[in-house]
């Protein structure tokens, strides 16, 4: 199928049709968007929702892709891709940090670790963007968001922009308002704490990595944790101990180092990854009684379990 691009107006950004999606997500499954965009300055992406907006179209929210299943059929509408709107500032006078939606989290961990500042230790591992971080109030080794962020900066599909505090993000375990949300994050900015030795901060930094990859499967593709933890519980030990380690759908298959991930180990469709979320689902809860709710971010439409 011959790809359409179009120009939008008053830039030189373009918007493409019929483009797959698998090489934007970590799972690298998914069909192809109906158009597709990746605008890299604020005036691009607000030409981006003007114009699905004159079109009467859609709009799918796209990051880092490091948390998202996307089906095999693909999406239509506009997926607006964030990656490429990157910048960070680091502000020496208070010690905040501005960062840019598409700048990646890992990124930012080891600049500040550089410079001494503490509080973003925790998100060395984490794969994510920061708009997708913000959004979902990521978090790792007892630090998250919700921790660190003064305030985010949201555009939403009108064009209107809103500068939100926590507080008004509605922050709690891996969730805020803004999911499922068509407003989008474009920048925010975290305080952290100045002053530190530089060589300590980098040292927490990289055992917080170290301890990240010697527990979690890195090897084969996957969106990192699958389901979020149902406390007092952690959801890999649950699917563990109910015998799934190494189960497997199609190309897909609950990981062996960690069960909370599971692995496209060559070959899987959106729909292996699918039908396996659903399984593990049912048999956790037939064997716990406990419901298993997934963390990644499922769009698009699934054949029937």
């Amino acid at each position: 199928m011959k790809t359409e691009k179009i120009c939008l107006p008053g830039t030189e950004c373009l918007v493409k049709s019929q483009v797959s999606l698998a090489s934007f997500t970590s799972f690298r499954v998914g069909g192809p968007a109906e158009w597709l965009v990746a605008p890299k300055h604020l005036n691009e992406l607000e030409a981006s929702f003007e114009w699905a907006l004159n079109n009467d179209l859609p709009i799918t929210l796209l990051g880092a892709g490091s948390n998202l299943l996307i089906s095999d059929r693909g999406l239509s509408g506009l997926v607006i891709c964030t990656r490429h709107l990157r910048y960070a500032y680091f502000d020496q006078e208070t010690a905040q940090v501005t960062a840019a939606a598409g700048e990646p989290l890992v990124r930012l961990a080891w600049r500040a670790a550089e410079l001494g500042w503490s509080g973003l230790e925790w998100a060395v591992g984490i794969p994510g963007s920061v708009g997708g971080s913000v959004v979902m109030n990521a978090g790792a080794h007892n630090g998250c968001m919700a921790d660190i962020l003064v305030d985010a900066h949201v555009l939403s599909p009108k064009g209107s922009l809103e500068i939100l505090t926590p507080e008004k993000l509605g922050y709690n375990y891996r969730t805020s308002l803004l999911q499922g949300d068509k407003r989008l994050v474009t920048q925010a900015t975290f305080q952290l704490k100045p002053g530190a030795d530089p060589a300590k901060v980098i040292a927490t930094t990289a055992q917080h990595l170290k301890q990240r990859h010697s527990t979690q499967p890195y090897n084969k593709p996957s969106c990192g944790s699958v389901f979020r933890n149902p406390n007092p519980h952690k959801a890999g030990w649950l699917i563990e101990q109910t015998g799934l380690k190494g189960y497997r759908i199609g190309g897909a298959t609950v990981a062996e180092r960690h069960a909370n991930f599971i692995l496209n180990c060559g070959g899987a469709t959106a729909n292996d990854i699918f039908q396996l979320i659903h399984y593990v689902q049912h048999q956790v809860e037939r064997h716990w009684s406990l419901s298993l709710q997934p963390e990644v971010k499922i769009l698009g439409e699934f054949q029937p379990i």
